[in-house]
C-alpha cells in the first residue's frame, strides 16, 4: 500500500490501534443480540432496534461523523448504504401513486430507521472482537431456541413461551396469545408462541451461525449434532419454506466440512428421518400429503398443494399488469387484492379476508414496487454479489456464516415472508448489515 494511502488511514484513524472499536460504539454487538433475542417480544424487539438507530445517528452527529473509519471501512459504510436504498427507495417511489398513498409514504418515512440501525449492525462486526461476540451469540440464541423447540416437541409445552407468556399476564393481565390462536396452532411454535408461526422460518434464517459455530468447535461431530437438532425442530415447527431453506444451509455448509459423500450420507439419514416423522407426527404427513396434491393434473390440485399460493400469485400477475412501472405501493397488497382476486366467489384456502402479500419475494418486489423496484434489488444484489467477489478468501470466512443466511432467506425459488413487513423487514436487513460489516471489516484487506 503506498505511503500517503497509509498516512491518510492512520490520520482518521486516530490514536487508537488497529482494529479498536471506539467505547461509544462497543456496546454494538450486545445490543444487536438483545434486538434478537426479543424477537419472540415483537414491540420491544422494534423499541430496541429504534433506539439503536437513534444513539447510532446522535453519536454520529455529535462527531460530526469523525472517526468513521474507525466504525467500518469506507467499502462497508457504502456497501452498508447501498443495501439499504436498493430496499428503500422502491418503497419511496412505490408511494407515489399508492393505493393508500398517505399510509405509504407514513410507512416510508419510518423505514428511515433502518439506515442507522444497518451501521450500528455492520460495525458490531467489524472487527474480530465483534464479530466473535455477535456470531457466537446468535448461535447460542438458535440453539437455546431449538433446545427449548425439542422440550416443547417432547412436553407440549415450550418452557421459554410459557415464562414469557406468564410475564405478560403480570404486566399486562392478558397473554401472548388467544386461546382460539393456541388451539388453531398447527405445528410446533416454540419461543415464538402460538400466534406467531415463523420459528420455523426464523430458524432456517440463522440456522447458518448455529453450524458455523458447532463446526468450529466441534468439528464434524459437532456439526451434525447440531444439523440433526435443528433438523427435528425444522420438521416439527417449519413450513415447506423453511424446509427447503435449511436443505440449502445443509448444503453449502456441509459439503466443505463433510464432503460430497458423507453429505450425501446426512441427506439420505434426513429422508429417513422424514419418512419416520411422516407415518408418526400427524402435522408432518398433513404437509407431506397437501405437497402430493401437487402431483394432480387440475389446477385445484396445485394450489391446495400451494396452500392458496397459486390464487395469490395470479392476484400479483394481475397487480403487475395494470402497475408495471412502480407497483401497487410497498405493503399495499391487501388494498389490491380484492380487484385482482381471479376468484372472488370462491372463500380462500388461507380463511377469511384478502391476502396480505404475495408469498413470493420476486412477485412481492413487482407487484409492490413495479419493474423500478425490482431493477434496484437486482442492483443491490449485484453490489453485494461483487463485493464478495473481490474479497480474499480471509475475509470471505469471516463473512461466510453471514452471506449464507442473507442467501437463503432472498433465495428466489422458495415461497417468503413479506420483506416489507417490520419483522422480516427487520430480519433481512440485519443480516445484509452483517454480511457488508463482516465481509468489508477494518481488518480486512482492500
Amino acid at each position: 500500500m503506498p505511503n500517503s494511502v497509509v498516512e491518510s488511514h492512520a490520520a482518521v484513524a486516530g490514536s487508537q490501534p488497529p482494529g479498536a472499536q471506539p467505547a461509544g460504539w462497543r456496546w454494538a454487538p450486545a445490543w444487536i443480540l438483545t434486538y434478537v433475542a426479543l424477537w419472540p417480544a415483537p414491540g420491544y424487539a422494534e423499541a430496541v432496534l429504534v433506539l439503536g438507530a437513534l444513539a447510532a445517528i446522535v453519536h454520529l452527529l455529535l462527531s460530526r461523523f469523525r472517526g468513521g473509519a474507525q466504525l467500518l471501512s469506507n467499502h462497508a459504510w457504502a456497501l452498508t448504504s447501498v443495501l439499504f436504498c436498493a430496499y428503500w427507495v422502491p418503497e419511496l417511489l412505490s408511494a407515489f401513486d399508492a393505493i393508500d398513498r398517505a399510509h405509504a409514504f407514513a410507512q416510508t418515512g419510518e423505514d428511515l430507521r433502518y439506515l442507522p440501525f444497518l451501521w450500528l449492525a455492520a460495525s458490531a462486526v467489524a472487527n474480530p472482537r465483534g464479530r466473535r461476540i455477535t456470531f457466537t451469540g446468535l448461535a447460542v440464541i438458535v440453539g437455546i431456541w431449538t433446545l427449548d423447540a425439542l422440550l416443547q416437541a417432547a412436553t407440549g409445552t415450550s418452557p421459554l413461551f410459557f415464562g414469557i407468556d406468564t410475564l405478560k399476564q403480570v404486566i399486562s393481565h392478558h397473554p401472548m396469545c388467544t386461546a382460539a390462536e393456541a388451539e388453531a396452532a398447527d405445528r410446533l411454535s416454540g419461543v415464538l408462541g402460538p400466534c406467531n408461526l415463523k420459528l420455523g422460518q426464523v430458524l432456517a434464517s440463522l440456522s447458518p451461525f448455529a453450524l458455523y459455530a458447532a463446526g468450529r468447535r466441534f468439528h464434524t461431530l459437532g456439526w451434525l449434532v447440531a444439523a440433526a437438532a435443528v433438523g427435528v425442530v425444522m420438521l416439527l415447527a417449519g413450513s415447506r419454506a423453511s424446509w427447503i431453506t435449511y436443505a440449502l444451509v445443509l448444503v453449502v455448509s456441509g459439503w466443505r466440512l463433510l464432503g460430497w459423500k458423507r453429505l450425501l450420507g446426512v441427506f439420505a439419514f434426513g429422508a429417513v428421518a422424514m419418512a419416520v416423522m411422516t407415518a408418526t407426527v400427524p402435522q408432518v404427513r398433513e404437509r407431506i400429503d397437501r405437497t402430493l396434491h401437487a402431483l394432480n393434473a387440475d389446477e385445484s390440485g396445485v394450489d391446495n398443494a400451494l396452500s392458496g399460493r397459486g390464487r395469490i400469485w395470479s392476484a400479483a400477475v394481475c397487480m403487475v399488469r395494470e402497475h408495471p412501472l412502480n407497483g401497487v405501493g410497498a405493503r399495499g397488497f391487501r388494498e389490491a387484492f380484492p380487484a385482482c382476486d381471479p376468484e372472488p366467489a370462491q372463500a380462500p384456502a388461507w380463511g377469511s379476508g384478502p391476502a396480505l402479500h404475495a408469498h413470493q419475494i420476486v412477485l412481492e418486489i413487482l407487484s409492490e414496487t413495479g419493474f423500478i423496484g425490482l431493477l434496484l434489488w437486482l442492483s443491490g444484489v449485484a453490489l453485494a454479489w461483487r463485493a464478495w467477489r473481490f474479497a480474499d478468501e480471509s475475509a470471505r470466512d469471516d463473512a461466510r456464516p453471514a452471506m449464507l443466511a442473507l442467501a437463503v432467506t432472498v433465495f428466489p425459488f422458495n415461497t417468503h415472508l413479506a420483506f416489507y413487513s417490520t419483522f422480516w423487514g427487520g430480519l433481512t436487513l440485519l443480516l445484509a448489515a452483517l454480511y457488508a460489516g463482516s465481509l468489508l471489516s477494518r481488518d480486512a484487506r482492500p
